[in-house]
């Protein structure tokens, strides 16, 4: 039995470099390469068996790109579940520019799905016995997939008796909440499109993810909040932590490393409170690590230690 299922609609094959500076017209050499699989959901996968938990992705794939997405999930071990589509599985774009220490990133947009394809992936989730304890639909939707797709896998889990864990924006967050699902992981950008409001601290930002949970849609939110930290909000109250200071190598990845960490604790039957302090380390520790190399667990383990946590 897979313990975890991950669902990524839109993935991608991640392209990083390093360059000495970004100018116009002037060629840029790059100084490094290196090609990670990516994708909300994928990345969350990535991160779960890192951490010993069992898990498998569901993604679509095609073309080239889509072949050589799978063979780099294969070799970190990550089970995959896949479903053929005409389109061309895309590649992003990342350049770090050494004099600056800024990271340039570039997304490109996914092939557009058909409808008999997303439904392939419905039908699959819908199909697997014996079905997952937690179900987590991550990341942006691709063109042609609706905007209430997760609202969609939230309906199948929840008859199939399984925990829906969503982390997107807009319309697709909008439309999974209002079907109901058990945690959310927005940061502060969605969070606003979700709400409508814009708080200006962290005890605001807390006070608007209660709001969430008062009409009944979501049992827990996980709010990451830049450098006001981030905070986990339930009826058991919140927990907060203060941002550790690591000297950041790359963004990328970071939610998705608290995510992966967090359905791990979860998945492990850790108290909420070991849960979230590791989820926290593992947001820190993707920082560390050039490209979308995401988060490893011996920073993990180090970083726990230093979370500054605080119950409201």
């Amino acid at each position: 039995m897979t313990d975890i299922l991950t669902i990524t609609p839109n993935p991608a094959v991640d392209l990083s470099t390093t360059v000495d500076r970004i100018v116009p017209v002037t060629k840029l050499r790059g100084m490094s390469q290196r090609r990670d699989p990516g994708g909300g959901g994928i990345n969350v996968a990535r991160v779960i068996k890192r951490l010993g938990g069992d898990v498998s992705a569901i993604y679509p794939v095609g073309g080239v790109m889509g072949a050589l997405l799978r063979r780099l999930l294969d070799d970190e071990g990550v089970a995959s579940r896949t479903f053929a589509i005409s389109g061309e599985t895309r590649e992003d774009f990342f350049a770090s520019e050494i004099s600056t220490g800024q990271q340039y990133r570039f997304i490109l947009p996914g092939p557009r799905l058909e409808e008999s394809e997303w439904q392939a992936c419905l039908r699959a989730v819908e199909a697997l016995e014996p079905f997952p304890r937690f179900v987590v639909a991550s990341g942006s939707l691709p063109p042609g997939v609706p905007d209430d797709f997760y609202a969609r896998v939230a309906r199948i889990a929840k008859r199939r008796g399984g925990r829906t864990i969503v982390d997107t924006s807009g319309r697709a967050l909008a439309a999974a909440v209002a079907e109901g699902v058990d945690l959310i992981k927005p940061n502060l950008r969605e969070m606003r499109e979700l709400t409508g409001s814009d708080p200006h601290d962290a005890a605001a930002w807390e006070a608007a993810a209660q709001t969430l949970l008062r009409d009944g849609k979501v049992a827990t939110i996980a709010l990451t909040m830049g450098h006001l930290g981030a905070a986990l909000v339930s009826r058991e109250g919140i927990l907060r932590a203060r941002p550790l200071a690591v000297q950041p190598l790359s963004a990328v990845g970071a939610g998705d490393s608290f995510l992966g960490a967090l359905v791990w604790g979860l998945a492990s039957g850790f108290d909420r409170e070991r849960c979230f302090r590791h989820a926290v380390a593992a947001g820190a520790a993707a920082l560390l690590n050039p490209g979308t190399g995401l988060c490893r667990p011996d920073d993990i383990d180090r970083l726990a230690e230093q979370v500054i946590m605080e119950a409201a």
